[in-house]
């Protein structure tokens, strides 16, 4: 990475993201733009440091850099020496750019099930998707919760008590006469139907509602996890990676048909929820391993409105070896780290010639991204440095170095921008201008729908902001066929799009970072 005082000779450049006239009309408020030009600071953002520090981050060396792994302690330490070289500091104080992440790492558990004295099998009639420790429990006390959603405009909880109570979901949603769904009005599936999303909704559902546990009918399922289960637990593999927290985990089954049966004979046509008086014996022995894991911290103090945090995050963890082969992540997210490192770099250049940006910055890579978000639900949900309620925003980066072979129309120098406006219009608009004023990129929109079947909005770090009303931004250029392959190498990079929108990354947190006022959160959620 250059030394900063080259920023006086980088300050003329002329680059494609900062050409469009300086007369353009604009709708923001570019209040310290008025005075600074901050195109000369985004232009200290190249595409050959980011090749060179790209072709570092995801070499071999870095051994695909899984959570836990030594390729993931090589990394970051590899993020710190960056962040100490800009002279950037780390708000945790003491030199400590880590912010531990405790982590289990789980075994397959088994569980023994008897229901009214007839016994049912591991993997044959029943898995363990989620335990906290060893579980024993005898009861005659189910509740049985219909499809167990629990939306603003249907619950199947609104009438019924299951606080530290076993209940029993089918999976699926209710529809309406014309055949949408009842959550949406929409025939597209929905988060409570959509696969693996509909097994975190319905289980967060759940823990919302105070149960002990969830039993989950699912019978399409069942047909793929168990098999996989069941060759984990006999080659002895570990199973995933979950958050270590002090208070117990909602035990979490997974159950077919047959078993569902035994515990309410009729619910594949009841969807009334109700108590069943069944009598249900279960053990389940659950062996776990602890694992720490590292977020890298950095951070910029703002001039006039410290308290106030915009957070830039992307996530640094990728795949690991599996079969032999490195799994080098340089799009997926070593092009959003390598892109944070340059950001921070032109923030820090920007103080240094007395620019500072007026809110505080804090640039976040975290860790687990790929099992399950599990850096950012630190975070937000254990951990946060700064109070979420003074968080003004987030920019998440995750693969911008590519473009989607599928996307058929339009330009190269795009970006896909997903959930800009499901929280604030402001942050939208902001956005907007900035990309009109600087940059010129085509933004699409494809992947923001809210029917999107891909749900790309709750599968990156973002979205752990987003959940507390945190307004997000979430870019990326969609996948391709090297997506958690091997051969997502740093020469497939196109090095001119990921300088672009690292740009654009940085003019649109400049705005935020230094307008008179946060972006206004008009459409929060419950």
């Amino acid at each position: 990475m250059k030394q900063l005082i080259l920023v006086f000779f980088v300050a003329l450049l002329i680059t494609n993201c900062a050409t469009t006239s300086k007369n353009n009309a604009s709708t923001i408020q570019l209040n310290e733009a008025k005075v600074v030009d901050p195109s000369k600071y985004a232009s200290t953002i190249t595409q050959e440091e980011l090749k060179e520090m790209l072709y570092k981050y995801a070499s071999d060396e870095f051994e695909g850099r899984e959570t836990g792994e030594k390729g993931q302690k090589l990394a970051v330490e590899y993020l710190k020496t960056q962040y100490q070289s800009l002279e950037i500091p780390t708000p945790l104080g003491d030199d400590n750019y880590f912010q531990k992440v405790p982590l289990e790492k789980q075994s397959v558990s088994e569980a023994k099930i008897s229901v009214n004295g007839k016994d049912f099998k591991s993997f044959e009639d029943h898995i363990v998707l989620r335990a906290s420790g060893n579980t024993e429990i005898t009861t005659e006390d189910i509740v049985y919760v219909g499809y167990g959603i629990h939306a603003e405009n249907y619950s199947d909880y609104k009438e019924i008590d299951v606080k530290n109570k076993i209940v029993l979901a089918k999976a699926g949603e209710p529809k309406d006469a014309d055949g949408n769904y009842i959550t949406t009005g929409s025939a597209e599936d929905t988060k409570w139907t959509n696969g693996r999303q509909s097994l975190s909704s319905k289980r967060d559902a759940a823990t919302e509602h105070g149960a002990k546990g969830l039993i989950l009918l699912d019978s399409y399922m069942f047909t793929r996890y168990a098999p996989y289960y069941q060759r984990q637990a006999e080659s002895g593999t570990s199973g995933r990676l979950s958050l270590k927290s002090n208070e117990s985990e909602m035990m979490m089954l997974m159950i077919n048909e047959n078993l569902a049966k035994a515990l309410h004979p009729s619910i594949l046509e009841d969807e009334k929820p109700k108590n069943l008086k069944t009598n249900l014996s279960l053990a389940i022995e659950n062996k776990s391993e602890e694992i720490t894991s590292e977020n890298v911290v950095a951070y910029i103090k703002g001039s006039t409105k410290p308290e106030e945090i915009l957070v830039i995050s992307a996530h640094l963890d990728h795949e690991g070896i599996k079969n032999g082969e490195v799994y080098n992540g340089a799009d997926d997210d070593g092009s959003g780290t390598i892109a944070i490192l340059e950001i921070a770099e032109a923030f820090k250049i920007a103080e240094k010639s007395g620019h500072g940006p007026k809110r505080s910055i804090l640039f976040l890579h975290v860790t687990g991204e790929e099992k399950g978000l599990l850096g950012s639900r630190h975070y937000t949900d254990n951990n946060p440095i700064f109070p979420l309620e003074n968080t003004v925003a987030n920019l998440n980066i995750d693969m911008i170095g590519r473009t989607d072979p599928k996307r058929k129309e339009g330009n190269r120098n795009y970006v896909y921008l997903i959930g800009s406006d499901k929280l604030s219009t402001d942050l939208h608009n902001i956005s907007e201008e900035v990309n009109k004023k600087y940059c010129n990129i085509e933004l699409d929109y494809t992947f923001n729908d809210d029917n999107d079947p891909n749900r790309f909005y709750y599968r990156s770090d973002h979205y752990n902001f987003a959940k507390n009303n945190i307004p997000v931004i979430f870019y990326f250029n969609g996948t391709h066929d090297d997506y958690h392959q091997p051969s997502d190498t740093p020469d497939k990079i196109e090095y001119d799009l990921l300088e672009n929108r690292a740009r654009l990354v940085f003019h649109t947190a400049w705005e935020i970072a230094n307008r008179e006022s946060k972006p206004i959160v008009d459409k929060a959620t419950e």
